[in-house]
C-alpha cells in the first residue's frame, strides 16, 4: 500500500527548519512515518534515522578552479600584459603598502634613537603627505636631521 507522506514532509521541513527537497525518508520506514503525529515522534525518527536531512548543496567550486588553473598556464609577462600599471595594482594599494614600509623604517630609527620624538613626527607627518618618495628618500631626511642637530651644537 502506498501512503501519502507529502504532509508528513511538511511536517519534518518546519520541525527541523529545511527545504522539502533536502529531507527523505527511509523507504523500509514509511508504515513509522505515517504513524508519527507529533512533532516529538518525527524528531524521534530523525534520531532512528527513518528521516535523514540531505546536506545543503553550496555553489560548486569546479568552474572556478579550471578558471584559476587556466589563468595560471598563461604568462604574464611584459608582453602578455593589457592596460596601464595601475589598471593591475591601484594607486590607492601602492600608497598604502608605501606609507606602511615607510612608517615601519621611521620607527626603527626612532627606536634605536637616531631621531627624537619631535622629529620623528614631523616625518611622520610627511609620509603622510606623501612627501617622502621611498626609504632612500626617508634615510637622507634622517641624515639630514642628525647633520641638524650636529651643526647646532
Amino acid at each position: 500500500m502506498v501512503v501519502n507522506l507529502r504532509t508528513k514532509k511538511r511536517l519534518v521541513s518546519r520541525v527541523v527548519g529545511v527545504g522539502l527537497s533536502r529531507i527523505k525518508f527511509d523507504p523500509e520506514r514509511t508504515d513509522d512515518i505515517a504513524d508519527a503525529i507529533t512533532r516529538q515522534n518525527i524528531r524521534g525518527l530523525i534520531t532512528a534515522g527513518a528521516i535523514t536531512i540531505k546536506s545543503a548543496r553550496g555553489t560548486s567550486r569546479g568552474r572556478a578552479e579550471f578558471k584559476r588553473i587556466q589563468k595560471k598556464k598563461r604568462g604574464t609577462t611584459t608582453g602578455s600584459k593589457k592596460g596601464r600599471k595601475g589598471a593591475r595594482v591601484g594607486k590607492k594599494e601602492v600608497y598604502v603598502t608605501k606609507v606602511r614600509a615607510l612608517r615601519h623604517r621611521l620607527k626603527v630609527a626612532k627606536d634605536r634613537e637616531e631621531i627624537t620624538n619631535p622629529e620623528f613626527w614631523t616625518i611622520y607627518k610627511k609620509i603622510g603627505g606623501n612627501t617622502v618618495r621611498n626609504i632612500a628618500h626617508l634615510r637622507s631626511l634622517i641624515e639630514e636631521i642628525k647633520e641638524h642637530r650636529k651643526s647646532r651644537t
